[in-house]
């Protein structure tokens, strides 16, 4: 049968708190021991004031010190129960008191109970005595009232149910001092004669006090002798001595001294340790000289296992019935400080969030030192700095908590290391180190290396086509850094922009929806949004600009009054017109840009005498020479505008160009018919050397323009940087290594646009300035330094 004693609370001498843990005063229970399985203790919910159904759900549970689970606890009544056997004299073998300490642990707050349950002894164990006999060797000359000290029975049971009396079995000659006395000695009431009894039989009974009382025998026999009647005396019957504990072996810590007033041999004296109960250590830790009386010691001195020894010595003489006496010699251990505390984690949280708030509990820890008085006093701190503080709860209770904020992107875990010291001298201390995890929570938000991103894709390019993958960083974990890319609503030239481009949004890949013209759009740009998977998500933006490089897929273009190849275009000059004089001038646009928008012109069917030329980069046709009178009424001329791309692209344009007498109707020209007459031989001289002149200049002029092109072709090899020069008419001129180009400009011309490129391609930053006749064009306010531009050329289209 088991009851529940009740509980008392500590009260602490300091007020100790913590912000999430609290610990309270013990609650004390009682059972005894040996009950069965299952027997009731006390109703610890109750005592905790803890509703049961909340048992569960704070975590109730137990933690035992020694591993053993001697208890548990039914959640559905709050009943704490025997879960094993309980044994007191297993548990508590040498003390009197015996109690089984716990601690009660609920979370949600964190708190923490300390639980003592006292055993309670029952009578189940009988006396005993270490000898199952004794044999005792008296003289016949022992005088009536003599006494011998018998052993003493030992019973594990404790208080009432241990050793109470002993009796001895009725005897003429024995009998016991004080049969209620727990150290009881024989007695001699009557001479002894060993003529008549040598031997005398005894049983020695020991009780305990149970109800019904249980009892142990020893069996005595009594030698009666002869001769020797005087026994040894010490000079005190107790003794009292200290040493200090881990005292080395051979420490002599008292000398003792008998003396036996007769002569002879039965005047020596011989010194013995009598070990009285099977229980008795101390036979184990010290020795005596047996000729000497010096009590030495031989084995370990441990005060925090025993702090006090209890010798029995004997002196006995050496006659032929050798006579004894006793004394007991009572030790104390001196303690020193030999332990170091003992640090015990009793609640650990392994796992923090990074956003766990000051004063969040870690762990629990308990400081004990086996070691007494100021060699017990512990103190306790962290090591070393970190984003955590120690705080005492209760005695050696401490707690651990947050005391500064936690990033993971910084440290994601931390090795804590508590020091615990006593106050020796000098102090022992011992370490003790756990590991806490910071857990990542959504706090940082994706972020691009650049704010803006430039994309370059090539008109024409088919669609679907991957034109760059955007790529943001996230410092969180797991899912809190897990991506998706997508864009944000926007539109281009009134239409969504996602008609232009789409994204992946797992891999950030931006692919067009379709293809490219440069000359409808040129550049456009939109917005990527990255979003991790936190819970809420956070995310960022970056703007992408595209800018669609030109390809050469647009022919030069002949502007009127001029029209392309299929049309007859007709120009006059006048027989007298000087060498260089304006005849036409051919204007073509292209509606591609750069190097694809660079025009050339040349005269590509040359016929009669060469008469005219062209400029390559002006388009104007102006005479060679003057005109003579072997020359041509009529010159058909084919003039090709090329393309600088790759390939050109080009178009044709065909003039021709009358020559009229001064004062003669400007009438196209028109060829005269060849009389049918018949030729006399002077004609026919005539005309055959007409025809070899006009062979050998026809050699020359195909020769001359064939070494033209050539040189015109090796100019256009080599990269040189290019120039423009201003002509004093107005007009202005590219050049590019040996070649040069007339831009647009002529004496009639009032005002033209020049569109400058930098270099390289896409012209994506073309600059257009207007250039009046007469203004000074000054290139390094318009084209961009050298370091923007690797390549420092630049392009000149006419509108």
């Amino acid at each position: 049968m088991a009851g529940r004693f009740g509980y008392t609370v500590e009260v602490c001498g300091v007020i100790l708190f913590s912000l999430f843990v609290h610990v309270y005063g013990q609650i004390s229970y009682s059972v005894l021991e040996e009950v069965t399985k299952g027997t009731f203790v006390g109703n610890i919910a109750k005592d905790i004031n803890l509703n049961v159904q909340e048992m569960q759900s704070r975590m109730f549970h137990m933690v035992f010190p020694s591993g053993r689970t001697y208890f548990d606890v039914n959640f559905k009544t709050g009943a704490l129960f025997v879960n094993e056997r309980l044994d007191r004299e297993e548990l508590c073998p040498s003390s009197s008191q015996c109690s089984i300490a716990l601690e009660a642990i609920v979370n949600n707050p964190l708190q923490l109970y300390r639980v003592a349950v006292n055993i309670l002894d029952v009578n189940d164990n009988s006396p005993s005595f270490h000898v199952k006999s004794k044999i005792f060797n008296i003289s016949e000359l022992a005088y009536v009232g003599d006494r011998f000290q018998l052993p003493r029975a030992s019973d594990p049971d404790v208080g009432s149910n241990s050793v109470k009396n002993y009796k001895l079995n009725p005897n003429e000659h024995f009998s016991l001092e004080g049969e209620q006395s727990v150290s009881a000695e024989l007695v001699l009431q009557k001479a002894l004669d060993r003529e008549k009894q040598s031997k005398i039989p005894l049983v020695l009974t020991a009780l305990d006090g149970g109800k019904p009382p249980r009892s142990g025998t020893l069996q005595i026999v009594v030698n009666v002798q002869d001769a020797n009647d005087n026994a040894p005396s010490f000079n005190k019957s107790l003794y009292k001595v200290r040493v200090v504990e881990n005292a080395p072996h051979g420490t002599v810590i008292i000398k003792l001294n008998a003396t036996d007033i007769d002569e002879g041999t039965n005047a020596e004296i011989a010194y013995a340790l009598i070990n009285q109960d099977g229980n008795d250590k101390s036979g184990s830790v010290f020795g005596i000289d047996r000729d000497t009386g010096e009590i030495k010691v031989q084995g370990p001195l441990d005060f925090e296992e025993t702090s006090a020894f209890e010798i029995h010595i004997q002196a006995k003489d050496k006659g032929a019935a050798p006579r004894s006496t006793h004394c007991k010699v009572l030790v104390e251990v001196i303690d020193i400080n030999d332990n170091p505390p003992d640090i015990s984690l009793t609640s650990l949280v392994n796992t923090l969030n990074e956003n766990s708030s000051k004063g969040t509990t870690v762990a629990l820890i308990t400081i004990s030192d086996k070691d007494s008085g100021k060699y017990g006093n512990v103190h306790a701190e962290i090591s070393g700095t970190g984003p955590f503080k120690l705080l005492s709860n209760y005695k050696n209770y401490y707690s651990v908590v947050v005391d500064d904020v936690l990033d993971r992107e910084q440290i994601a875990k931390y090795n804590v290391t508590v020091i615990a010291s006593d106050e020796g001298t000098p102090p022992m201390s011992s370490t003790s180190l756990f590991t806490v995890l910071v857990s990542d929570v959504n706090d940082n938000a994706p972020s691009f290396q650049e704010p803006v991103i430039n994309v370059y894709v090539k008109e024409n390019s088919p669609k679907d086509q991957t034109m760059y993958t955007v790529s943001a960083i996230d410092p969180d974990s797991d899912e809190n850094a897990r991506l998706t890319y997508s864009l944000l609503d926007s539109s281009v030239n009134n239409m969504p922009v996602s008609t232009f481009v789409n994204i992946n949004s797992d891999t950030g890949d931006i692919y067009s929806m379709q293809s490219f013209n440069y000359e409808e759009l040129k550049t456009f740009q939109f917005k990527v949004k990255a979003t991790d998977s936190g819970n809420p998500p956070l995310n960022s933006n970056v703007t992408v600009k595209v800018f669609v490089m030109d390809e050469n897929d647009n022919n030069p273009v002949i502007l009127p009054p001029y029209s392309e190849q299929g049309s007859v275009n007709t120009e006059n000059i006048p027989y007298t017109a000087d060498a260089s004089s304006f005849v036409a001038k051919i204007r073509a646009v292209d509606a591609d840009s750069g190097y694809n928008a660079l025009l050339s012109y040349h005269i590509s069917e040359p016929k009669g005498n060469n008469l005219f030329r062209i400029g390559t980069s002006s388009g104007e046709i102006r005479t060679k020479r003057r005109m003579s009178d072997n020359d041509l009424k009529a010159h058909p001329l084919v003039v090709v505008v090329s393309d600088n791309g790759e390939p050109a692209l080009s178009a044709t344009v065909s003039i021709d160009v009358v020559v009229e007498n001064t004062g003669e109707v400007k009438t196209p020209f028109r060829r005269m018919p060849i009389a049918n007459d018949t030729f006399s031989d002077l004609n026919l001289y005539l005309l055959i050397a007409i025809a070899a002149v006009s062979v050998i200049f026809l050699l020359s002029l195909i020769s001359l323009i064939a070494v033209k092109c050539h040189k015109t072709d090796s100019s256009l090899s080599g990269y040189n940087p290019p120039m423009i020069t201003t002509h004093p008419d107005g007009t202005w001129s590219y050049s590019k290594s040996t070649q040069q180009y007339d831009v647009c400009f002529s004496s009639d011309t009032l005002k033209s646009d020049m569109v400058v490129f930098p270099a390289p391609f896409p012209p994506v930053d073309a600059e257009l300035i207007s250039i009046n006749e007469g203004d000074t064009y000054d290139r390094t306010q318009t084209l961009p330094s050298r370091e923007k531009v690797n390549t420092p050329y630049f392009t000149v289209q006419c509108h």
